[in-house]
């Protein structure tokens, strides 16, 4: 775990970032970053799910890591730098700037152009800000350990048997009535689960992908608090090898308890204390 931070800051910012592949033959699709602006006094959590498209069918010539490490740049830098934007207006300038380094050579109307879930936070002396697009999951703690899971839960609404198919998927991906994620329309970022808490009510966060909050949502080791612990405890990597050793089991007992052996797997957890 890394500290960040020194005398004469408003913060010490401790964080601890760890991602796994699901697989050795796929690249890693998520997408994280922890950043403490050059000012002191605040930072910032960016983290991203890409979403695996059928192969050779997302309309676009990059792959989903090129499009992640892409829009996560651009959201680090923008949230770390503009704090006179909100949350939403920079997904959506990020989004933008993303789209425009590759609609000249694809096509970005496709239903399945890259995309991504998408999780921010960012936090200064007065207050920590946040930000939820899809399934990835944002816990801010309190002091007195309480674990609030800010959640965006469209897509956990939409009902299993239309998932298992693609095109009913595609026809509510992006629409209303359906799910968003952060793909080429920069209007999608009024769609996302946005708030502020007060600095003072916030000890430590966390963010996770859906394949790392399996250890909650799938196999239901422990609740949110408990998994938070888990992370102050064991690390990121901890949790997350944690969650495959859940899913060996499971594989090993016949896998009925998911549709997706692994996925990639990323935390990041940060702890925001008084310097």
């Amino acid at each position: 775990m890394k500290e960040i931070g020194g005398p004469g800051t408003l913060d010490v910012m401790r964080s601890d970032v760890a991602s796994l592949p699901g697989s050795p033959e796929r690249p890693n699709e998520d997408w994280a970053a922890a950043a403490l602006p050059a000012s002191g006094g605040g930072g910032t959590v960016v983290l991203l799910d890409g979403v695996t498209p059928p192969v050779g069918d997302d309309g676009c010539v990059h792959s989903v890591p090129w499009f992640t490490a892409r829009l996560g740049g651009a959201l680090t830098e923008l949230s770390a730098s503009r704090p006179d934007m909100s949350l939403s207006e920079i997904l959506s300038l990020a989004i933008r700037r993303t789209a425009d380094a590759h609609r000249d050579t694809c096509d970005l109307s496709h239903v399945r152009t890259p995309q991504a879930t998408v999780v921010l936070a960012r936090w200064d002396a007065s207050s920590v800000e946040h930000l939820v697009l899809s399934d990835s999951v944002l816990l801010l703690e309190s002091p007195d350990g309480a674990v609030r899971a800010v959640l965006d839960d469209r897509l956990d609404r939409v009902p299993d048997e239309i998932l298992r198919s693609l095109a009913a998927t595609d026809r509510l991906r992006n629409h209303e009535g359906g799910f968003f994620t952060a793909a080429a329309d920069p209007a999608v970022a009024v769609r996302a689960v946005t708030g502020s808490t007060p600095r003072a009510e916030v000890r430590s966060l966390a963010a996770l992908t859906d394949g790392a909050s399996r250890w909650v949502e799938l196999f239901g080791e422990g609740d949110w608090a408990e998994c938070l612990g888990v992370l102050r405890k064991e690390g990121a990597l901890g949790l997350l090898h944690r969650v495959r050793a859940l899913e060996a089991a499971d594989e090993r007992a016949g896998g009925v308890r998911r549709w997706k052996r692994h996925d990639d797997a990323t935390a990041v957890y940060t702890e925001l204390r008084e310097g």
